[in-house]
């Protein structure tokens, strides 16, 4: 006798993960067509939102399309910056409070107003406090803007943060999304059992 193979199979959750656009609508205007395109979940932003062009209405492309946006601010992103992002567009800062959609658990730290050397152990204790509340959950995906210590993104010069792969080690996230280093965007490694992507402007479609 043949078993028929269960036909239904669990779908992904698809993300568009995306950052360093620094203001710039004409981005966010093509990133959220490709949310669409892809029929993506939730949309990720790591970071630097704002900064070298002050655009209006720069994430309302996302929110025209029906997308739910989490983010974390990155050090171009100041502080209020971050909250008026929060309140206008109606989005989760991820760095603030962790999130849940059905058993994927979000959580992350932000690094606004240019805060490039934060407290290391500051940091892992924030992660460490909003990981309890999603640690039960099937998968966890953790946000920085800053990349972690050790990771390839250190090719450029510039050091990691020794508190983000302390929580990678730890926590064991299924993914680590950062973005900051524009010249290694896309380059992709393994922490342990963690997938670590470097996001940047251009956008990437990653299932989970």
């Amino acid at each position: 006798m043949t078993l028929k193979k269960d036909s239904k199979k669990k779908k992904k959750f698809k993300i568009l993960a995306a950052g360093d656009f620094h203001g710039d609508s004409s981005i966010t205007k093509k990133l959220a067509i490709k949310a669409e395109k892809e029929q993506v979940d939730l949309v990720i932003l790591t970071g630097d939102i704002t900064g070298f062009v002050e655009t209006k209405n720069l994430l309302k492309p996302f929110i025209d399309k029906g997308k739910r946006v989490v983010f974390v601010p990155g050090n171009w992103d100041s502080t209020e910056a971050a909250q008026t992002l929060s309140q206008i567009y109606g989005i989760k800062n991820v760095g603030e409070h962790y999130v849940k959609y059905g058993n994927i658990g979000i959580f992350g730290v932000g690094n606004p107003d240019w805060d490039l050397f934060p407290s290391e152990k500051k940091m892992y204790d924030h992660l460490k406090k909003e990981f309890k509340h999603i640690k039960d959950l099937e998968k966890k995906i953790m946000i920085s803007h800053l990349h972690a210590a050790g990771t390839k993104s250190e090719l450029t010069g510039i050091p990691g943060s020794d508190g983000l792969r302390w929580a990678i080690k730890k926590f064991k996230p299924d993914l680590f999304l950062a973005g900051h280093i524009h010249e290694l965007e896309g380059v992709e490694e393994k922490i342990g059992k963690t997938k670590v992507i470097n996001i940047g402007k251009k956008g990437k479609i990653i299932e989970i």
